[in-house]
């Protein structure tokens, strides 16, 4: 079988897939990319046997039977990234062995056949909802740096998706922090459902997804999720396990507001964590009238003390929390004030923030110093 088709093409759909490819395999055949021709377009395909995603490419020209063949992932990117924009790819495929072609230049590739390669079983997915990717990627940035890594509580090692009447809702936790936003365009026609989908997977729908108006179908098949978008198909294993109860930890009685100058607040917090402990990453906040005092110490006793005035008239707050969980949700904002609802120097700090039919609640839980 031989096929021709245009590098930048090409390029683009070996780099969506790119992602889910097994670095270290424990199987030959998912560190290589699947091929499959059907019609006039080569389906690209990578996973890792949880996630796969594929990507359609136009063939300029084919000649010969179709058949499943797989290619080494990393090798082929790593060619076909190298060679000058404008140039044809042939590949013409043989036993065991695949020559492909560009301009001056000529490789071999050794193959593996495609019977082997995983494939997840689409054919019961049933469609949840549309969502434009750039909405879709901007609630993915607003909670994914609070999802856990590598906990022994598995359900955390992902993002819940939680699709009601009332709008479509992203939740992460590390049981430290808790991130939740909500699009709030009412959706009267869907079945109410809940997927857990894993850390990796919400890591590649980041980089895969575009500020672009075009949509986004999610659609759900027994264990697994699928999103189709642009020329990709992205399907990944759900984490089977119970979600925790994202209501019952969102404060319902901060009821004491203390707006912050967003840019001030933020430059000051990112001096206080250069001093702050390397482990625990602790800072202490005083407000008291009309003034907030961040401190940070480490184990080697270095300090950090700094000032900035705000509008507080309320009692006396002192506590600690871990810098980088604040900074994670001010690098999230784009806001030119920030409001910290308070209760006490014992309780959880709620961070509200939402433009147009997107609104988000951040938690910090507080640490002792």
């Amino acid at each position: 079988m031989k096929l021709t088709i245009q590098r930048e093409n090409l390029l683009k759909a070996l780099q969506n897939v790119i992602g889910v490819v097994e670095k270290r395999q424990t199987k030959p055949i998912l560190g290589n990319f699947l091929f499959q021709v059907w019609q006039s377009q080569l389906i690209v395909t990578g996973s890792d046997s949880e996630i796969e995603t594929r990507s359609q490419v136009p063939i300029e020209s084919v000649e010969g039977e179709t058949f499943d063949i797989t290619l080494p992932a990393q090798k082929l990117l790593t060619i076909v990234r190298s060679l000058p924009d404008g140039l044809h790819v042939h590949f013409d495929f043989e036993e065991g062995r695949c020559t492909l072609k560009a301009g001056r230049s000529s490789f071999k590739l050794s193959t593996l056949p495609g019977e082997d390669y995983p494939h997840i079983d689409l054919t019961q997915a049933q469609a949840l909802l549309e969502i434009k990717q750039g909405e879709f990627k901007n609630l993915l940035q607003h909670c994914g740096f609070a999802m856990a890594n590598q906990d022994v509580r598995f359900y955390l090692n992902g993002m819940l998706f939680d699709i009601s009447p009332y709008g479509f809702r992203l939740v992460a936790t590390d049981g430290h922090r808790l991130s939740t936003c909500m699009l709030s365009d009412p959706l009267s026609h869907v079945t109410p459902s809940q997927a857990i989908v894993p850390r990796k997977a919400i890591v590649e729908l980041t980089k895969l997804l575009t500020d672009l108006e075009q949509t986004v179908k999610l659609s759900l098949a027994k264990n697994y999720l699928t999103l189709q978008f642009m020329d990709t198909v992205f399907t990944c294993k759900l984490i089977d396990g119970r979600y925790p109860d994202y209501n019952r930890v969102i404060p319902k009685c901060n009821d004491v507001p203390i707006q912050l100058d967003f840019n001030l607040f933020k430059s000051i917090l990112q001096r206080a964590a250069i001093l702050s402990n390397e482990r625990f990453r602790g800072v202490r906040l005083v407000f008291e009238h009309n003034l907030l005092t961040v401190h940070a110490q480490n184990a080697e006793q270095d300090e950090s003390h700094e000032d900035m005035a705000i509008d507080y008239q309320g009692e006396r707050i002192e506590i600690g929390f871990n810098v980088g969980y604040l900074l994670d949700v001010l690098n999230s904002l784009k806001d030119e004030v920030i409001t910290l609802n308070m209760k006490d120097s014992s309780n959880s700090c709620l961070i509200a923030s939402g433009e147009g039919s997107m609104q988000c609640q951040h938690v910090i839980m507080p640490m002792r110093l």
